[in-house]
């Protein structure tokens, strides 16, 4: 039976490494992988301690969904992260991990991440993808697994032997797991929804696409800007009044958590809503069932703190007024971008 427990400073010192890069990790000789940039997004940052690669991506994303990576080898990133819901999970908190438990946060969707440079998890409580993933390998309610253990599976499959050795032509590392692992998450470009089409084509979006576009880009677009949809930042979006809850090793105080500054406190990112419609539930703790319940919300039940995000204060009172006709043009045209290529 193997050894579940991983000691959780050796967790810390691992995610303080930058980039988990060491002087050898290696470069295989396969040439670097060319990602696709949509003309309307903005140009993604650049990693040059992990330059994608065909065979790097394709080794990331065969150890995605490989159940080896968890402590029980039942588990793999897969399980929660679905490409059939735009790698989310489809539940408020997921009981997917090897422990049965419900998770504390509601599983984000992975698309875009190459454009992800301002921290990771809902309080950015993770620099880069690739110390990311050593918090869901050793977490006891996720995936739990002895990182040793798991680098002595994969060195005695000759198969993943050979694809290490063409990634990164060497022999198996923890450090070139989570490259792998990063590149191939890099590479989930979405881009190719109906909204895409009218950018990029002028595919006519109809009348109360068009309704739902403007009131978008009049009281949504300042975070969840186009083309990714997001800013990438953190705000306070009204969901609580007062943050005082400190159980949990303190998940419910949003960024604050990280950075121990009171203007931070209740600020969570901004997720994209790139195939919004097959990501529910949602907010960080997926408490809203569907679209209408999250509009019903901005509409009337923002709840006002000392740091609610300045454009949700205004006109003396605090959230978004929406009609019901406002809230249906809206759902319309959030429909618009669902990526039916890449939801599979």
């Amino acid at each position: 039976m193997k050894n579940k427990r991983f000691p959780y400073y050796l967790l810390y010192i691992f995610l303080a490494c930058t980039g988990c890069t060491t002087d050898d990790d290696g470069i295989g000789e396969d040439p670097e992988y060319t990602l696709r940039i949509p003309s309307h997004f903005p140009v993604p940052p650049e990693y040059p301690d992990n330059p994608m690669t065909t065979a790097g991506i394709e080794l990331g994303e065969k150890l995605f969904f490989d159940t080896r990576l968890s402590g029980t080898n039942t588990v793999s990133c897969g399980t929660c992260h679905q490409p059939r819901l735009a790698f989310s999970e489809g539940s408020r908190l997921s009981v997917k991990g090897v422990s049965g438990k419900p998770l504390l946060r509601h599983v984000p969707t992975l698309i875009n991440m190459a454009w992800a440079d301002n921290g990771l998890f809902w309080d950015g409580g993770s620099t880069n993808l690739e110390s990311q993933a050593f918090a869901p390998l050793a977490h006891e309610d996720e995936m739990f697994q002895n990182l040793d253990e798991l680098i002595t599976e994969l060195r005695e499959d000759p198969e993943y032997v050979s694809y290490f050795r063409r990634a990164f032509d060497s022999d198996i590392r923890i450090n070139q797991v989570m490259k792998a692992l990063a590149q191939y998450q890099r590479s989930l470009v979405s881009a190719d929804s109906k909204y895409d089409s009218h950018i990029e084509n002028g595919t006519p979006l109809t009348a109360i696409e068009k309704q739902g576009h403007q009131l978008f880009k009049n009281h949504c677009a300042t975070c969840h800007t186009p083309g990714l949809f997001t800013d990438n930042d953190y705000h306070n979006n009204g969901l609580d009044a007062t943050f005082g809850d400190t159980s949990h090793d303190e998940i419910y105080l949003g960024r604050y958590r990280v950075t121990r500054n009171r203007e931070d406190l209740g600020k969570y990112k901004t997720p994209t809503l790139r195939n919004i419609t097959v990501t529910a539930p949602y907010m960080h703790d997926g408490r809203f069932a569907d679209l209408r319940s999250v509009l019903d919300f901005y509409d009337r039940d923002v709840q006002d703190s000392e740091t609610l995000d300045p454009a949700l204060k205004q006109n003396n009172r605090s959230g978004i007024a929406l009609s019901e006709e406002d809230k249906s043009a809206l759902i319309a045209f959030l429909h618009t971008l669902t990526d039916k290529t890449y939801v599979r």
